[in-house]
């Protein structure tokens, strides 16, 4: 069975939020069901699941339901569940084939005699409003797939060897030879494996790489599919051209996705809603180019220049090839894998909260990624080579006053070191890059 870190939250939902509903919100195939599923299960609660998509009479039931006391009667008749008031958890997944279910559920919350979790794919386009809409009624949670610390612990890595790497982490020394080469092993593995959890629960169960490889296919043609029901002649969308074009993207040198790729003469605003509905549907990963690297970032946001990553970096090492993958297992020397290695460092910082963002500039060069981290700017360059100590544009930022940078990580494929105000972290340490800014308490001002 895997870990996942979302259990603590839905955990802690189930502890004290009595007044909201539950929103996982996620791309398909990330495990939000199973979650959702074994969180309830080992929580000895009361609860009823119904899915939208496979279920139509639960869709019916939950649609006709004008009230609290209707949803009541319509369950307990399409499901033969006997719902308890004041007890009862009702899982409605799929609910993106629902879409009334942004006014109902401030009703149902108000009422309070049942709870709910809500979840579903695509939500950010077919369920726009449901963030919004009900204020103040649902607390969301955003699941993405496994990260490395996920899978690290999935594949046996015990917790003594999580503590002394995170410390190691904390204090910037060394984790020592042995500890890292066997890390570094595993993060190859993950590359090609990522962490989709049938992915993961196949290689953890087999060992067999080519099973894992059909999962990934199975979950690309899955997405493909999603993609075909939304380029019609009307939206003119291009979700498959774009999606098709990251892998050979992020193998250039400049990882900027050149829109001329696609077609010539192609300009971003003809591929914007394109690149919007991806992001929103959770199966690409985006950073926007920041004109300046300083705090606020978003203030400086040129969206029309964009580096895209997919969701899961096993899914882009599978599209990539059978010898790209060989490459990655087995240490080979004849591919770069900068944009690989970019991928993951990416999904990492994303599904830790944090919003990534590239600088590009003629004179100083270009910061692979820069992120508001306690408080400040951090750039992060991301290197797989052994010259992972050439980063001209880390050294210009920093000596650039009108920044006010004071310091740079460089993830590699080497241990630990630090030279000055740059701190060389080993590319699996991405991990343990979190957004919890612990916020003093405040108090209150007197008149």
């Amino acid at each position: 069975m895997l870990k996942r870190k979302t259990e603590k939250q839905i955990f802690d939902w189930l502890k004290s939020e009595k007044n909201k509903a539950l929103l996982i919100d996620g791309a398909r195939q990330v495990g939000k069901t199973y979650t959702v599923r074994q969180c309830m299960e080992q929580s000895d609660v009361d609860f009823l699941e119904i899915n939208l998509l496979e279920d139509t009479d639960a869709l019916r039931a939950v649609s006709n339901s004008r009230s609290v006391q209707d949803l009541t009667i319509n369950l307990s008749v399409a499901t033969g569940h006997s719902l308890i008031k004041g007890k009862t958890v009702i899982f409605i997944d799929e609910v993106q084939e629902l879409k009334e279910i942004v006014t109902m559920i401030k009703f149902w919350v108000d009422d309070g005699s049942y709870r709910y979790i809500l979840s579903g794919s695509l939500l950010g386009i077919e369920l726009k409003a449901l963030r919004s809409a009900p204020v103040g009624y649902v607390h969301e949670i955003k699941m993405y797939p496994l990260d490395f610390e996920e899978f690290a612990i999935a594949s046996g890595i015990s917790e003594d060897v999580l503590v002394h790497i995170k410390d190691c982490f904390k204090n910037k020394v060394p984790v020592g030879e042995l500890v890292h080469d066997k890390m570094m092993l595993l993060f190859r593995r993950y590359l090609v494996v990522g962490g989709m959890p049938q992915a993961v629960q196949e290689y953890i169960d087999t060992g067999n790489i080519s099973r894992v490889g059909d999962i990934q296919r199975d979950i690309i043609n899955y997405y493909k599919r999603d993609f075909t029901k939304y380029e019609d002649d009307d939206s003119k969308l291009m979700l498959t051209a774009v999606y098709d074009r990251i892998p050979s993207q992020l193998l250039k040198q400049n990882r900027r996705f050149n829109y001329a790729d696609i077609r010539k003469g192609l300009r971003y605003e003809r591929i914007e809603n394109s690149f919007i509905w991806l992001y929103k549907s959770g199966v690409v990963l985006h950073a926007f180019n920041s004109t300046e690297p300083k705090i606020a970032l978003k203030l400086n946001e040129k969206s029309s220049l964009v580096k895209l990553y997919y969701s899961d970096v096993g899914l882009l090492t599978y599209s990539c090839g059978e010898a790209m993958r060989r490459d990655i297992l087995f240490e080979g020397s004849g591919t770069n894998l900068g944009g690989i290695f970019e991928n993951a460092v990416i999904q990492e910082l994303t599904s830790h909260g944090f919003d990534v963002y590239y600088y590009n500039s003629k004179k100083l060069g270009e910061l692979d990624f820069v992120i508001e981290y306690g408080g400040r700017i951090l750039p992060v360059e991301v290197k797989s080579g052994k010259d992972y100590y050439v980063h001209s544009a880390v050294n210009n930022v920093i000596v650039n006053k009108d920044f006010g940078i004071t310091e740079a990580v460089v993830f590699t494929s080497f241990d630990i070191s630090k030279d000055s105000n740059i701190t060389y972290y080993p590319v699996y340490m991405s991990a343990f890059f979190s957004d919890n800014f612990d916020w003093p308490v405040l108090d209150p001002i007197e008149f």
